[in-house]
């Protein structure tokens, strides 16, 4: 028979199919199988409405068969089989899908739905194979035909024999290249670790001649057998029963899954039927990636479409604030692309991804309500993620994930959320108080906090770097705003000793006014402190960027001369003020040098560079000389 051309501009696309729309080439047995697994669907609803045809599941399979020798894969199946029509219709015009025609006809019914969406899938295997040899008898008919193409210069189709009713496809495997290792697609092993990633849950058995060591009768010895093996386990777990699951079957799916090596700390199991459908299994990790807070890693949820892997990682599907987020979605609602590996970006993905941002958010209410120790387990190595995610895109997100949030307390000495905290404050309390530092112990030999906690007000520690950026983007929670010890107003009415403070400041205004000179160009200004009661020095900032900010910044890579509004406060209860007072009034030199002196100390508190360490030490000599 003379060879027929691929229809409308079929070869073109085929060129391109085969170079260019397939990222990965194993994924032609992924859509060989699935071709294969429509092919036995269609069967089954035929026999919905034919009472002469009885559907018993146990007859029907796929069957993946390797010759090394040969070089050639076979794909059977026991489906419906194609007529010369059908060949001619399905194979001979590309991106025309008889699954797709078939699906549009008929309902799914008793969980049966048909996978494709395109006709572009079968051609794949010209990406490993030169030939495909495709042998085909329809049910009902007496006649088999053979499709046979090498590719884009077109196709033929013949009369052939075969007994049994189904589609069988030989495909050439080509020769190994400099670049390329075909040799792997007919090793056995190889095939079924590539049918477990992305056909496993396929609903009929595929099935393989597999060879396996076994015991000799009555000897120590092992022979070699080869046996038929079903290699998918064709029911996920995820259309499974919810009251026929166990804990452990879910902690062995993830096991399985290798979505990490640890125990998850919580899972969900979602069959959501409604404005979009769809099934997933989401798991809150106990432990980071090695790689998590690196630019390498990768987020996202494994894509199921009908129970085909479509992505192993779809990243539409987690904010990155969720990022940390391990499990599967598997819906049959999506607008797939030509290859089936990537998505178009359609409303169905967006409800999709929506649904699930507000499951995970549920999970971790839940947690943080109900299973408190294993919550802090999880946000001492994920609280990080989520205060990044309310700092990032300029605070969008801060009203899904602010009550999410912990951070250790003064008064508890341990981890406690923002409600928690508000649920304890006093009547006359304004604002929530918070310090920043590098740890709580040097929080807590802050001068800054001693009013703050004489007052018995609760200060929250900030010792991640990010905590203060996300908090400046909250503002306020539930109306109380946030507010730093360092700050120059700390919205505490006065009391008698802050009252004398401001006298103080009043009566000495020359002397602060001379160490404001002194320091000019290092300090905003000096004053008399209102906070101060053991210390005799700090710093306080005014305006949005605080001093632990600044040090933040400064540590980034082109950060420019960034530098807070600093404020010098001179405790003038403290002893140090009176010697202060009387270098003012008599030794100009020793005024100046007591100014450096407290200047470098507030710095050293903070944490700052000190700009002439030698210059300090000098200093210090010439006080105790």
């Amino acid at each position: 028979m003379a060879k027929k051309q691929f229809q409308a501009e079929s070869k073109r696309l085929l060129e391109m199919m085969i170079n260019s729309i397939y990222t990965q080439k194993e994924i032609f047995l992924r859509e060989l199988i699935s071709n294969a697994s429509d092919a036995i669907d269609k069967i089954y609803y035929k026999a919905l409405t034919d009472d002469g045809l009885v559907f018993n599941k146990e007859d029907y399979y796929i069957k993946v068969t390797a010759d090394k020798e040969g070089r050639t894969l076979t794909i059977a199946d026991t489906g419906i089989g194609m007529t010369a029509e059908e060949l001619e219709n399905n194979l001979g015009v590309i991106a025309k899908s008889g699954s797709l025609a078939f699906k549009k006809e008929n309902e799914a019914k008793d969980g049966h739905n048909i996978i494709g969406q395109f006709g572009v899938g079968f051609y794949s295997a010209f990406m490993v194979a030169d030939e495909l040899i495709v042998t085909s008898k329809a049910l009902g008919s007496e006649e088999a035909y053979r499709w046979t193409s090498t590719g884009a210069d077109g196709y033929t189709i013949t009369p052939a024999e075969k007994d049994s009713v189904g589609t069988e496809i030989v495909m050439k495997i080509k020769e190994n290249t400099e670049d390329e290792q075909y040799d792997e697609f007919l090793e056995p092993y190889r095939l079924k670790a590539i049918i477990k990633k992305y056909s496993d849950f396929i609903r009929y058995p595929i099935k393989m001649d597999m060879k396996s060591q076994k015991p000799v009768e009555g000897s120590e010895e092992l022979e070699e057998v080869v046996e038929e093996q079903t290699l998918n386990s064709m029911v996920p777990i995820w259309r499974r029963n919810k009251n026929e699951l166990t804990e452990n079957d879910y902690i062995a799916f993830y096991s399985e899954k290798r979505y990490g090596f640890d125990k998850p700390l919580k899972h969900q199991h979602i069959s959501a039927d409604g404005a979009v459908v769809y099934n997933a299994i989401l798991y809150i990790p106990e432990s980071a990636p090695f790689d998590y807070y690196t630019k390498e890693y990768a987020k996202g949820l494994e894509l199921y479409s009908n129970g085909v892997l479509i992505m192993e990682k779809c990243a539409d599907l987690l904010p990155d604030y969720y990022s940390f987020v391990k499990g599967m979605v598997d819906s049959e609602d999506l607008s797939l692309n030509i290859s089936r590996e990537l998505l178009q970006h359609d409303r169905q993905l967006k409800l999709i991804a929506k649904n699930i941002k507000n499951k995970i958010k549920g999970m971790l209410q839940s947690m943080l309500k109900d299973d408190r120790d294993n919550y802090e387990k999880f946000y001492k190595v994920f609280g990080r993620q989520l205060k990044f995610g309310v700092y990032n895109d300029y605070g969008m997100n801060k009203g899904d994930l602010q009550e999410l949030l912990l951070f250790t307390s003064s008064k508890e000495k341990k981890l406690v959320s923002l409600d928690e905290y508000i649920a304890r404050m006093p009547e006359d309390q304004k604002y929530i108080y918070y310090a920043s530092g590098d740890s709580i112990d040097r929080i807590e030999k802050l001068p800054q906090i001693e009013l703050v906690l004489d007052k018995g007000y609760e200060i929250l520690y900030f010792t991640d770097d990010i905590d203060e950026f996300a908090i400046k983007m909250i503002m306020n929670y539930k109306e109380k705003e946030f507010k730093s010890v360092s700050s120059g107003d700390l919205g505490i009415e006065q009391d008698a000793e802050e009252k004398e403070a401001e006298s103080e400041e009043n009566d000495n205004k020359a002397l602060f006014e001379a160490m404001q000179e002194l320091l000019s160009g290092k300090v905003k200004a000096v004053k008399a402190s209102k906070r101060l009661k053991s210390h005799p020095v700090c710093l306080s900032a005014e305006g949005d960027l605080s001093i632990e900010m600044e040090k933040i910044l400064k540590a980034m890579p082109d950060s420019g001369d960034i530098k807070a509004d600093k404020v010098l406060e001179i405790n003038v209860g403290h002893d140090v003020f009176q010697s202060l007072k009387r270098t003012f009034e008599g030794d100009k030199e020793k005024f100046n040098l007591y100014t450096q002196l407290l200047y470098n100390q507030a710095l050293l508190i903070e944490g700052l560079t000190i700009q002439d360490p030698v210059e300090f030490t000098n200093d210090i000599c010439k006080v105790m000389v």
